[in-house]
């Protein structure tokens, strides 16, 4: 794994080093010329707007007073946070400019960028994780249950990194409301601060608390739920093709029931790159089977995207079950070669597309969440 290959300004040179920058990021590139609503960046395009937002964040004291690793990781969120914009970028009937999505698009094109340079995964998940909330210190503190969603946030990124990031992307622009925003701002970290959520998650009774808490809108988060009862354990693979999850099953799985995906495309002579839907549908009726009669089974696939996830999950848990979410990688090169050697080899032009859609599960997600990196 390597480091992000991003040098942090120094005391006697606080402005960025662009030039080398662009070299080393081409995607920077795409950034100038895209053009942005004057109403909320009358500063000019992104690649202007990028510039600013970051030599605004490394003028501020509380990023200059950070360990080095969460000034870079705060840094390169800065560097990325409109990654997505030329993507998103669109004109409305009104004449007005929208990049409707770009922070979600964002994350992912974030975390593929990073994860084909070899960027180690904790690093990866931050800046991705902020890319994607990077707006939400702007309207927070006016959402009906502004406390629950401090809260959640906790689990998904570090509150005052975000705030950080929010306030350097307001000051990195000209805009007429820009003093509403830093206000903003500044009432989302006193939030956080106050449910002892700035710089580290909310503390869940047990897993099942959390679990719920994520899964029920009403769900107080002191609530501290019952964990115990006869609740048997249902174990959901993610991870790309060929990062290795047949070798967790073999290694970590004996004895367990298996719902393999590519065992079931092989029994019913189905291609990995046409229509799953009859596999699926063998692959749920087997498990419905399963979770009838209580028995823990793993369920092996790529389950890339968090809405896949929360499908099954959502099927397990009707039953019963307590979801343990596995999810395994390897590094892009280790990944490639694993994958030439397979029998079940997946075109790597289908694996680049998966990365257009790979989300990482998260603590969120079900009653357990492990990462299991190489």
């Amino acid at each position: 794994m390597t480091a992000l290959p991003i040098e942090l300004p120094t005391a006697e040179q606080r402005s960025l080093d662009w030039e080398r920058l662009t070299a080393r990021f081409a995607w920077l590139h795409a950034l100038a010329g895209c053009p942005q609503d004057p109403v909320h960046h009358a500063e000019g395009d992104v690649w202007v707007h990028t510039k600013m937002v970051c030599e605004a964040l490394v003028a501020l004291p509380a990023w200059q007073a950070l360990p080095v690793g969460e000034r870079t990781v705060v840094l390169a969120a800065g560097l990325f946070h409109d990654i997505a914009k030329p993507a998103t970028t669109r004109c409305d009937e009104a004449g007005r400019v929208t990049a409707h999505g770009h922070a979600r698009r964002g994350e992912l094109m974030a975390r593929a960028e990073l994860y084909r340079m070899g960027v180690d995964f904790a690093t990866r998940e931050a800046v991705a994780a902020l890319v994607r909330v990077h707006q939400v210190p702007f309207f927070l503190i006016d959402e009906r249950d502004a406390r629950r969603r401090a809260i959640a946030l906790s689990h998904r990124t570090r509150c005052d990194h975000l705030g950080l990031l929010a306030e350097a992307d307001m000051r990195g622009r000209l805009c007429n409301d820009a003093s509403k925003h830093l206000d903003n701002i500044e009432l989302y970290r006193e939030l956080c601060r106050d449910n002892g959520v700035l710089s580290a998650p909310w503390a869940f009774a047990n897993d099942r608390s959390r679990f719920e808490f994520f899964q029920k809108p009403e769900r107080d988060p002191a609530y501290a739920a019952w964990e115990g009862g006869d609740g048997f354990e249902v174990v959901l693979l993610s991870g790309l093709p060929a990062s290795g999850k047949d070798t967790w099953v073999r290694e970590h799985a004996q004895g367990m029931e298996r719902i393999s995906l590519d065992d079931l495309r092989d029994a019913l002579d189905a291609e990995p790159t046409g229509d799953q839907g009859v596999v699926i549908m063998a692959a749920r009726e087997r498990a419905r089977e399963l979770l009838r009669q209580r028995v823990p089974f793993v369920w092996n696939g790529t389950n890339l995207t968090r809405q896949r996830r929360a499908e099954l999950v959502g099927l397990f848990t009707d039953y019963g079950a307590r979801v343990r979410i596995v999810y395994v990688e390897s590094p892009w090169s280790e990944l490639v070669a694993q994958n030439k050697a397979r029998a079940r080899r997946v075109p790597v032009e289908v694996i680049e597309a998966m990365l257009d859609r790979w989300e990482v599960p998260d603590a969120s997600e079900a009653h357990r969440v492990e990462h299991h990196v190489r």
